[in-house]
């Protein structure tokens, strides 16, 4: 045992009652909503950075200056979410994980809808983009805790044997928010006259946050904490600076999170800087707004259906592996992918999109909302999984202001120099995955602690092809019903 770690409760180590089987899924069904609801809000920003915000919240002067500061904003939304996951993270683990959701969610919710009421460069000047930038910090902010107290949730009430196929829904719930956020982009962008669109067209998707603040929190109030936690907080355990503990126990892991975290460059690429690329008359591509907007949809279609696959995957050979091949692999193909989109080729940049972000990608992407909690004990999970996957995902968002720098408008070069940039940061992902521990036959009880030993292969399986029987006998029933 590690000096100072207290040893954590054996809560879901081995089968569940009906009570706790219902938690799960309940759980479960929560973070997927809720997650879907709030990065609705979080990427609906990203789409209008790359498509309207450099025509009317920065000057008309120069392009290529408009479209490396609206992308910038973009990334600032990142700087703001170390603080918050240290704010979040500690919330999360003091005062439970279903308060610092809802806190998520009312933060997300209103500033999303105070940049549908902004007033544009030509009306106040730089007071447009000042006010951008601040409520782009608060949408950072906020959504700092989402991911991590989700995946926590989930992770902690999720059958053993099961618990990667479970947190792999917070995952696809981000997935199908950012379908939603760029589904209500195609029909205002395709109907509206252009001169409509940019003038107030783009507004109606920030306005309708208002619909998504209520329904997340009718969702999220009716879901119960953890037993993990619950158990933590009866006992007395509960850390009063559960960051403090993060650092000094666990330091070595939330470093190899941070660069695992890197691989958020793909969904980079692919949405942020690629629709620049396509879409910006600068750049000489000129893809229709509302043609390439659907190359994200279908990317995210595909993932919201593979993701399940990879999670329960990982339930059978580990977590290690399919995050080095996802991350490798969509590395090499972001190449393909922006060669694609620089001979104008919309139909092989479909095809690559699906493959680079729906599908090969999601080794990672639904991997580690089961992975991230599991290195990391209940006392301080959702702060080191906060703060650790919050630095490393800063990081890579400034990127599309670093892409649009380097390979401004006008450069012939732009496959070789971002698909080379973009392959070196997914290699060091890897390379960190690499030299993590195994975690998926780890109990509960023993997650955080690396003297813990996993339980036998045949002991494993043994477990969790009970669970999976309770899981088709309890749907069986409710089909009976």
């Amino acid at each position: 045992m590690e000096q100072g770690l207290p040893r954590q409760g054996g809560v879901n180590d081995g089968l569940m009652d009906e009570r706790a089987r219902k938690q799960a899924r309940k759980a479960r069904a929560s973070g997927w909503i809720g997650s879907a609801l709030e990065y609705y809000d979080f990427f609906i920003y990203a789409q209008a950075a790359a498509l309207i915000f450099p025509q009317i919240f920065f000057p008309k002067g120069d392009p290529k200056i408009a479209i490396v500061a609206s992308l910038a904003t973009y990334g600032v939304g990142y700087v703001a979410r170390p603080i918050g996951a240290f704010f979040l993270g500690h919330w999360g683990d003091t005062h439970g994980r279903k308060t610092v959701l809802l806190i998520c969610m009312f933060l997300m919710g209103f500033s999303t809808m105070a940049v549908g009421l902004l007033p544009t460069y030509q009306s106040v000047g730089v007071l447009a983009p000042a006010l951008l930038v601040i409520l782009r910090l608060v949408q950072g902010f906020a959504v700092a805790g989402e991911i991590s107290g989700a995946s926590s949730m989930i992770m902690e009430q999720a059958p053993f044997g099961r618990r990667g196929y479970f947190a792999s829904f917070t995952l696809q719930g981000v997935q199908a928010g950012q379908i939603l956020a760029a589904a209500v982009f195609l029909p205002l962008a395709y109907y509206m006259p252009e001169d409509a669109f940019v003038s107030w067209g783009w507004r109606i998707p920030f306005l309708l946050s208002a619909g998504v603040l209520i329904a997340g929190f009718i969702i999220r109030r009716e879901v119960d904490e953890t037993a993990a936690f619950k158990k933590e907080d009866d006992s007395g355990q509960v850390s009063r600076a559960p960051v403090l503990e993060a650092f000094k126990y666990s330091w070595p892991d939330m470093l190899r999170v941070v660069c695992m975290a890197f691989m958020n460059v793909i969904p980079v690429v692919a949405t942020v800087f690629g629709a620049a690329y396509a879409v910006q008359p600068s750049y000489g591509i000129n893809f229709h707004a509302s043609v390439y907007l659907w190359i994200p949809v279908v990317g995210n279609i595909v993932a919201v259906l593979v993701i399940p696959f990879v999670g329960n995957l990982s339930d059978r050979i580990g977590r290690r592996v399919p995050i080095i091949f996802g991350a490798l692999a969509s590395g090499l193909l972001s190449y393909a992918y922006l060669y694609a989109i620089s001979i104008h080729n919309l139909p092989i940049a479909f095809v690559m999109s699906i493959l680079m972000w729906g599908v090969v990608y999601q080794g990672y992407n639904a991997i580690f909302p089961g992975y991230y909690p599991e290195l990391f004990p209940t006392r301080f999970r959702v702060s080191a999984m906060a703060i650790a996957q919050n630095i490393g995902t800063t990081i890579t968002a400034l990127l599309p202001a670093l892409f649009a720098a380097v390979a401004p408008p006008g450069s012939h070069s732009v496959p070789m120099l971002i698909g080379s940039i973009t392959l070196g940061v997914t290699v060091i992902s890897a390379l960190a995955a690499w030299s993590a521990r195994e975690t998926y036959r780890v109990r509960l009880s023993d997650l955080g602690r690396k003297d813990a030993v996993p339980i036998s292969k045949e002991q494993y399986d043994a477990l969790r092809e009970e669970a999976l029987d309770e899981a088709r006998l309890a749907k069986a029933a409710m089909q009976t019903r």
